[in-house]
C-alpha cells in the first residue's frame, strides 16, 4: 500500500476517535473546560493535513490509484459531516441565558446536498465518457470549510459576543461558498447533464 492511501486510511481511522472524544466530553472536561473541543480540533486538523498530503504526494509521484480515487473523497465527506453533526449538537449560552446551537443543522443539509449533486454530476459525466475536474470554487470551499470548523473548535469556546458573531458570519460564508460551488459544478456540466432533456 502506498503512502497516500495510508494517509487516507489514517484520516478515516481518526474519525471514530473524534466521535469518542465527543461522547466522553463530560469526563474529559472535568479536568479543563472545553478540553474535549480542543482535542477534537487537533484531531480534525491532523485529519485535514492528511487530506492535503495524500493528494499532494499522489500527484507529485504519479501514484494515483483507483482505491485512492474512491476512498479519498469518501474520507473527506465522512470527516466533515461527522464534524458538522458534532458541532450542531454543541450549544453556547448568551448573555441573557439563552442556549443556541453553534452550528445550525441546516448547514449539514446544505453540505450533504452539495456533495450529492456533485457526486451525481461526476457519475453522469463518467458514464458519458467525460471527466469533471475539480473547480476552483470547490477548492476554495474546502479550504474555508477547514478554517471555519477549526475556528469553532478553538475560538468559539471563549464564547463572547464578538467571537459568536464572527462564527455566524463564517458559517454564512461557508454556506454561500458551498451553494455557489454546487451551482458552479452544475453549470459547467449542464451540457452533459441536459443533453437529452
Amino acid at each position: 500500500m502506498n503512502l497516500p492511501n495510508k494517509l487516507t486510511i489514517l484520516r478515516i481511522l481518526i474519525i471514530p476517535f473524534i466521535i469518542l472524544v465527543y461522547f466522553l466530553q463530560g469526563v474529559i472536561d472535568k479536568g479543563m473546560n472545553n478540553l474535549s473541543l480542543y482535542i477534537m480540533g487537533v484531531l480534525f486538523i491532523v485529519a485535514s493535513v492528511t487530506d492535503y498530503l495524500d493528494g499532494h504526494i499522489a500527484r507529485k509521484n504519479n501514484i494515483v490509484t483507483t482505491f485512492g480515487k474512491f476512498m479519498d473523497p469518501l474520507a473527506d465527506k465522512l470527516l466533515v459531516i461527522t464534524t458538522l453533526v458534532i458541532l450542531s449538537n454543541i450549544y453556547y449560552t448568551n448573555n441573557i441565558g439563552g442556549n443556541y446551537m453553534w452550528m445550525p443543522f441546516w448547514i449539514i443539509i446544505i453540505f450533504i446536498t452539495r456533495d450529492l449533486v456533485v457526486t451525481s454530476i461526476r457519475i453522469v459525466a463518467i458514464s458519458e465518457g467525460s471527466v469533471v475536474a475539480a473547480h476552483w470554487s470547490g477548492k476554495i470551499r474546502t479550504a474555508f470549510t477547514m478554517i471555519t470548523l477549526s475556528y469553532y473548535f478553538f475560538v468559539m469556546p471563549f464564547n463572547n459576543e464578538v467571537i459568536n458573531i464572527i462564527g455566524i458570519i463564517m458559517t454564512i460564508i461557508f454556506a454561500v461558498l458551498t451553494i455557489y460551488s454546487m451551482i458552479d459544478y452544475f453549470l459547467k456540466s449542464k451540457d452533459v447533464i441536459l443533453k437529452e432533456f
